[in-house]
């Protein structure tokens, strides 16, 4: 299949190139906050007790664990290891210097 030729053709296909130029520059914004907020420094760390109400397998090795805080407030936590529902776990709340938190096991 040849490139189109023609205005025509141009016209028909640019819906698409806009749609696809979009997208990736979408997607490099986004991976370009992550990047941000990983190599600001961590600021504190806060060790909080857990309780683990579920887990939410990916299609990659690590598995997501639904954990309710103190406060009753529900967070998401990847880890590889297995972990029993309902038991009570440490993690910890990570606060970097441009103000982003985040939550992991602390062992």
């Amino acid at each position: 299949m040849h490139p189109p030729s023609t205005y025509e053709g141009l016209k028909r296909n640019a819906p698409s190139v806009v749609f696809f130029a979009g997208f990736f520059a979408i997607m490099f914004i986004l991976a370009q906050s992550q990047w941000e907020n990983d190599a600001a420094p961590i600021r504190s760390i806060d060790p909080i007790d857990a309780t683990i109400e579920g887990v939410y397998w990916h299609r990659t090795s690590t598995s997501q664990y639904g954990l309710f805080l103190e406060n009753n407030a529900l967070v998401f936590v990847d880890d590889d290891r297995p972990r029993l529902i309902g038991s009570r776990v440490k993690i910890e709340r990570v606060t970097r210097d441009n103000g982003s938190v985040f939550y992991r096991f602390a062992d």
